[in-house]
């Protein structure tokens, strides 16, 4: 299926090279989601992902923030970074999501490989072009779409390859990017969002309703009552769920001891750390490690 003459997509069609944890890896995703997969709370992922809505409209949100999307744009999420999608209710959302690693320490490519994953790291990283560069950028998407079914047996090599040529085209033409996020919200739900978008970037520090309150300016308990409807989440555990996830991606991800980890990311009392992870992941921290550690870091220890 061709999307208004740009976009290829299928239902429940998926491309795999290779797995996660494996240094060279794709999985792209074709599928639709409706208003109930939308995620709760944000989550993170140990790779790069790129998010491209295929639906009139969709929300996503990057560390609390939100950004209102239109039919083809496409969002970049580095790997530890915090972020969900909301589909609104109604008809269901096409979307592709491409999941990838691309090797690190390739010699005399390195530097390359780090600035096309640069574009990631923009401050705002999603991306929306005039229609003859979308046109230029989906081709490469698309001649992926259609190589995926051949026999071929340089088959993986040439998606890799196809890939790469689409990142460069974000690479070059970042420049040209049109996007600008107009998400419709009332002034309440704009100073909420301003307060979940704080926590992500303060969570290390000693944040408490009384603190916030008084710097967002509003009473406390209109902030308790306000946060709760907007967000589906108490100021509390929305506080708690930031500093749980970022602890996960220091156990994952590094040889951090736990109780360093905790600390890091703003819990005061171990044992009130223990206790909030369980309550929130189900098992405890060294349980998770165990289970979660990136295969390079568990040959690191």
């Amino acid at each position: 299926m061709l999307l208004q003459n740009l976009a290829l997509y299928e239902d429940e069609y998926y491309i795999r090279v290779n797995c996660e944890g494996d240094s060279l890896f794709y999985f792209f995703d074709y599928d639709k989601r409706h208003a109930d997969n939308n995620m709760q709370f944000q989550h993170f992922h140990t790779f790069y992902e790129l998010c491209v809505v295929l639906c009139p409209h969709a929300t996503h949100f990057l560390e609390g923030n939100p950004y209102r999307l239109q039919m083809f744009d496409i969002v970049g999420i580095p790997p530890n970074v915090l972020h969900r999608t909301y589909y609104p209710v109604g008809e269901a959302c096409k979307r592709l999501i491409i999941q990838f690693c691309l090797p690190r320490n390739v010699t005399g490519l390195s530097n390359e490989y780090e600035q096309l994953s640069g574009v990631f790291h923009r401050e705002v990283p999603i991306f929306r072009f005039d229609p003859d560069l979308q046109k230029r950028v989906y081709r490469k998407l698309n001649d992926i779409f259609l190589l995926a079914n051949k026999t071929d047996p340089m088959r993986d090599l040439i998606i890799h390859l196809k890939f790469i040529e689409f990142l460069t085209l974000l690479y070059l033409n970042q420049d040209q990017n049109r996007y600008s996020n107009q998400t419709e919200m009332s002034p309440m739900e704009q100073k909420i969002y301003s307060i979940t978008g704080y926590i992500h970037t303060h969570y290390t520090e000693d944040l408490s309703l009384e603190s916030l309150a008084q710097q967002f300016y509003i009473s406390s308990c209109y902030l308790s009552r306000q946060f709760k409807e907007v967000t589906g989440f108490t100021l509390t555990d929305y506080i708690q769920m930031t500093r749980v996830r970022n602890v996960q991606a220091l156990l994952i991800n590094s040889r951090t001891p736990i109780t360093e980890a905790a600390s890091a990311c703003g819990f005061a009392s171990f044992s009130q750390f223990n206790r909030v992870f369980q309550k929130h992941i189900g098992m405890s921290p060294s349980q998770y490690r165990k289970e979660n550690q990136t295969p390079a870091t568990e040959l690191d220890l």
